[in-house]
């Protein structure tokens, strides 16, 4: 067989196995091994280095997709001088990510304004970056999507859609009142994940208060932090709102300016 022969089969090969990365950098792969006197273990290391490190990519941008994250925040950019409440070796403790290794929850409860979703998504941000399968989505959210579910007969689907993600990240509980079908809704997803998988949700609301949450239901309530409280660690985050410092600063600026002027 000649060398052209071999070229075109072992690209083949490479198409069949579905290793696109590995084939299109087999030419360049080639000549770098005839020039650099390699062997043959080394350029095959080399060559399914690249199929690996690509695979590796397109996983992640997928699991980052499949994340639905909001924004690109991470715990590296959360600024905790301005929020002192916020215990910063906490935080890094959790950014390691072992609190999912054993299904723990974390609960970040504060006002409006002070971090909670930031924190939140950077654990996602940091779950994706760790190859762990990642969801967001609001207390609202959720329960309209299982709502739809309900309806269209896909509630066990729903219920394992929810179930699957390692991390599944509940923002803004507590600022709408639920009614009593989208409080099940919730306390079923919360019981489906139950020393299963970690939840990260944000809640404006404290814990004594959460019967308001649920069309004061202090029975559900009750249930779903007896399930939530069980493995976890709370963050109670106060101090000012981020936008509120921003909106003071722009008006001292403001005026500022017009005493100058």
């Amino acid at each position: 067989m000649s060398e052209n022969s071999k070229y075109q089969q072992l690209r083949a090969h490479l198409a069949f196995l579905r290793m696109t990365a590995a084939a299109q950098a087999l030419p360049e792969e080639l000549d770098h091994a005839i020039k650099a006197g390699l062997s043959h273990q080394d350029f095959l290391e080399r060559l399914l280095g690249i199929e690996v490190s690509s695979v590796d990519e397109r996983r992640r941008a997928s699991l980052s997709r499949f994340a639905c994250l909001p924004s690109p925040f991470t715990l590296g950019d959360f600024d905790f001088s301005a929020q002192p409440s916020v215990d910063k070796k906490l935080i890094d403790e959790l950014g390691t990510l072992r609190f999912i290794e054993d299904a723990t929850n974390v609960l970040l409860i504060g006002p409006p304004g002070v971090g909670k979703t930031m924190l939140a998504v950077g654990l996602g941000h940091a779950a994706v970056a760790a190859g762990m399968r990642t969801y967001y989505t609001t207390a609202a959210d959720l329960a309209a999507r299982c709502r739809r579910a309900a309806m269209e007969g896909r509630w066990a689907t729903t219920m394992r859609f929810f179930a699957n993600p390692r991390l599944l990240i509940i923002d803004e509980v507590g600022y709408l009142p639920m009614p009593a079908e989208a409080a099940a809704a919730l306390f079923q997803v919360v019981s489906q994940r139950y020393l299963k998988g970690s939840i990260a949700l944000t809640t404006n609301l404290g814990i004594a208060s959460w019967g308001k949450v649920f069309n004061d239901d202090p029975m559900v309530a009750a249930a779903m932090l007896d399930r939530l409280l069980h493995r976890s660690v709370v963050l109670n985050i106060d101090g000012d709102s981020y936008r509120m410092r921003s909106h003071r600063a722009r008006a001292e600026a403001t005026r500022r300016g017009v005493a100058g002027s």
